[in-house]
């Protein structure tokens, strides 16, 4: 698996992340959801670097211009609920992508800290021969990564298959190795310390999907 950590450079996107970290900006749910949809535009910029284009005359008021276009079927798959917003960053560069929207999460057994992914709801196009775009926030352990992509395998074999997260841990990128396609692509904004015993990122930055859109009866 190829991976690629944008935070290993100095730009914009170490601004946002910041913010996202903070609790006190955490506070303001609309800002939260704004920077992770801006991550989600500076990752999408990035990996639009990695993709195959098409070259194609476009008539200007004033002549010909020779340029070049995505030439990629793009499907964007959303985890729910915590994906969204990343999605929607996404979606506002790749516009004219195909949407997947996948719901994958932890439930406990015996409110112990040990856990299984659930999948309960999957609406997806034809992936095959498509370029999968998979997206969540948080790259913890990746059991929601390997998850969501084993439960759209039914839908077509994709052409390639990028996976795209905001904070990850060095646990979680060594599952997606282990259990994902070799030619996977992973963009992760940054990657921090560790897991807890709890499974959850450290320092990270919380519950992504309860900053974003509120708190949530556990199951």
């Amino acid at each position: 698996m190829e991976t690629h950590h944008l935070a290993k450079n100095n730009s914009v996107l170490k601004h946002f992340l910041s913010d996202l970290r903070d609790i006190n900006i955490q506070q303001d749910r609309m800002r939260f959801r704004k920077n992770m949809e801006r991550i989600g535009e500076l990752l999408a910029y990035e990996m639009s670097k990695t993709f195959v284009y098409k070259t194609l005359e476009v008539q200007t008021p004033l002549g010909i211009k020779h340029t070049h276009q995505i030439n990629e079927e793009l499907v964007i798959c959303g985890i729910f609920r915590a994906g969204l917003a990343l999605h929607q960053g996404f979606l506002n560069y790749f516009d004219q992508a195909d949407n997947a929207f996948i719901s994958a999460y932890r439930k406990h057994r015996d409110h112990s800290n040990a856990f299984d992914i659930e999948i309960e709801y999957l609406a997806c196009p034809s992936l095959e021969n498509k370029t999968l775009i998979l997206v969540d926030p948080m790259l913890a352990t990746g059991r929601s990564f390997e998850a969501a992509y084993k439960a759209i395998e039914s839908v077509g074999a994709p052409k390639n298959i990028h996976v795209a997260a905001v904070v990850g841990t060095p646990e979680g990128i060594k599952h997606l190795e282990n259990t994902l396609r070799p030619d996977t692509k992973l963009w992760v904004a940054d990657i921090d310390e560790k897991l807890n015993e709890k499974d959850y990122i450290v320092p990270g930055l919380g519950d992504a999907g309860d900053l974003s859109y509120g708190a949530k009866l556990q199951h």
